[in-house]
């Protein structure tokens, strides 16, 4: 059986890199031995993070300082990609805001299509051809949330565009197959990165079981390949199965915005 460096290739591209889930998963790819070419648009936090992984990790590390809303941000990626023998992209990168859908201004609304659709859809379209115009085995890794499998208040296009993410990976995974591209969406809950913890959520009776974000990536990498659609963390499956399979579409959705509404008064 191929480690997963045999499997992936020498380099994975991490989109959204440096911090909290990208963190992460740029971590946890370079214990396995993967070089990084990491992308974010954080410059000081991505640098520092880069020459960390290399000091501790033994691997090699490319950055490319990068906002993902740019028109062009796809090319300037697989440019900077170039001849790197990379099999595995990981795109964590996503842009949210908590407040009323009627409030948010049209700039606003923007990098929700820009950052969490356009550019990861044009990404994945353009690594899936490189690696099959290679004829190369690889993987693709999407980031998902459990905000995308029931319509939520207050992160109505967050939900909608993390919907989309885990429609992506499940269609790709069909397509891609064949060719031995494996694809997955990472439906994560609640993770405490930095991002989530700046939100001050209020917690109730319903405390969602808040993940660090390595106990997230490192349960993904595991099912990676064996699994199309992962929920990482026994808590949260527990609940995807209550609200999924037990309860009819209304009344889980129903719990589900009563709950966001008292985490976010």
């Amino acid at each position: 059986m191929p480690s997963f460096k045999e499997k992936y290739g020498e380099w994975a591209i991490v989109a959204g890199a440096a911090e909290g889930l990208g963190e992460a998963w740029s971590v946890s790819l370079a214990k396995r031995k993967l070089n990084l070419l990491m992308v974010d648009n954080q410059s000081k936090p991505l640098q520092n993070l880069a020459e960390t992984i290399k000091n501790e990790y033994g691997v090699e590390t490319k950055t490319l300082e990068l906002d993902l809303a740019e028109k062009d941000a796809t090319g300037k990626i697989m440019e900077t990609a170039g001849n790197l023998d990379a099999g595995l992209l990981v795109y964590n990168a996503a842009f949210s805001l908590i407040k009323p859908f009627v409030e948010l201004s049209p700039e606003e609304l923007t990098p929700f299509i820009d950052v969490n659709v356009s550019t990861q859809l044009k990404l994945v379209h353009a690594f899936s051809k490189r690696l099959t115009e290679k004829k190369r085995g690889g993987g693709i890794l999407l980031m998902s949330s459990l905000a995308g499998l029931i319509g939520m208040q207050l992160v109505t296009p967050y939900a909608a565009t993390k919907a989309f993410a885990w429609n992506l990976a499940e269609a790709l995974h069909y397509e891609l197959k064949p060719k031995n591209i494996d694809v997955m969406a990472c439906v994560a809950g609640a993770t405490a990165t930095p991002a989530y913890i700046r939100t001050n959520p209020q917690y109730g009776f319903f405390k969602p079981a808040v993940m660090k974000p390595a106990e997230v990536t490192e349960a993904v990498l595991k099912k990676f390949g064996k699994k199309t659609l992962y929920i990482p963390g026994f808590s949260n499956r527990m609940n995807y199965f209550i609200l999924t399979r037990l309860l009819p579409r209304k009344t889980a959705a129903t719990i589900a915005n009563r709950t966001m509404k008292k985490m976010y008064p």
